[in-house]
């Protein structure tokens, strides 16, 4: 048998682990994960290689009705991963009804695209509710393996691997064997400092903000970051930076730590709040923030 490679995108609603699965199917941490709907935002890339494969999965955002047009960036990564992806990897979990997301179910069954159905969470489920949630799958994909896994504890991965190349076409790697990612340092930089914000701020203040890194210079054993944190209104902005900036320097602090893990060097991380109103909605300043 040839080399085989191929795009395994990754489906599915916000909150059923399509980022965890990914970070552990590849091995590294590329997509930040938290309990908040809407924390992916991009796609993004993760490769996985061996002498005789090279899996490039991609990890999307969750599937939403957009609201502004920030959101509908986010569908354009998803309706476009449905399209060029050699594989679709659709994750759902215990808790979810199929009716919830029929429409793009069924855009899924119309695609031709070989599908794989992996129900996540199965740690929170007993043998018998499981049965009849892979069994409902099944009627709906029945030339899909449909797979319980846990992506948290590591249950059935490796199952989950091994039905992901038994549907990747033969081909030569699309990039080079040592490479993780399609994404720059900046961009895990930006995704760091944003998952601080997911983790330490409540309500709106998440869903408001975009980080900016405005300078991404490396000396040695050194990496020095300044990065701007934008937020829609003037009240956002005194949240963030809290009384008397203990708040801004807790996610600077949480953010340098996680960054000297992920780039292995020590990080001097400036980071300043701006107020840009209703950058969710401006097609350029979106642009200019990686979306299209």
């Amino acid at each position: 048998m040839g080399h085989k490679s191929g795009f395994v995108n990754i489906l599915g609603n916000p909150n059923v682990g399509k980022s965890t699965i990914m970070n552990s199917l590849v091995g590294e941490k590329l997509s930040i994960i938290t309990s908040k709907a809407q924390t992916t935002r991009h796609r993004i890339m993760g490769i996985v290689n061996s002498d005789d494969f090279q899996i490039v999965y991609s990890d999307t955002p969750g599937i939403l009705k957009p609201q502004y047009e920030l959101q509908k960036s986010m569908m354009n990564f998803v309706n476009i991963a449905l399209t060029d992806a050699d594989v679709i990897l659709y994750v759902t979990d215990i808790t979810e009804f199929k009716e919830k997301s029929i429409e793009f179910i069924e855009k899924i069954q119309n695609s031709g695209i070989p599908s794989i159905i992996a129900v996540n969470k199965v740690d929170l489920s007993n043998q018998s509710d499981l049965e009849k949630i892979v069994e409902s799958w099944h009627l709906s994909f029945p030339d899909s393996p449909v797979i319980p896994i846990s992506a948290l504890k590591g249950f059935n991965l490796d199952v989950l691997l091994n039905a992901v190349l038994s549907k990747l076409p033969e081909g030569p790697p699309f990039f080079p064997k040592d490479q993780l990612t399609d994404k720059y340092e900046r961009f895990f930089a930006s995704e760091i400092i944003r998952e601080k914000i997911l983790t330490n701020y409540k309500k709106e203040i998440p869903y408001s903000v975009e980080i900016e890194i405005e300078s991404f210079k490396e000396e040695k054993g050194l990496i020095k970051i300044r990065a701007l944190i934008h937020v829609v209104r003037d009240s956002q902005k005194g949240i963030i930076i809290g009384h008397k900036g203990a708040m801004l320097k807790k996610v600077g602090t949480e953010a340098r730590h996680d960054m000297e893990d992920f780039f292995g060097r020590k990080v001097f991380l400036e980071l300043y709040v701006k107020v840009t109103k209703d950058w969710r909605d401006k097609p350029l300043i979106l642009k200019n923030f990686g979306y299209r």
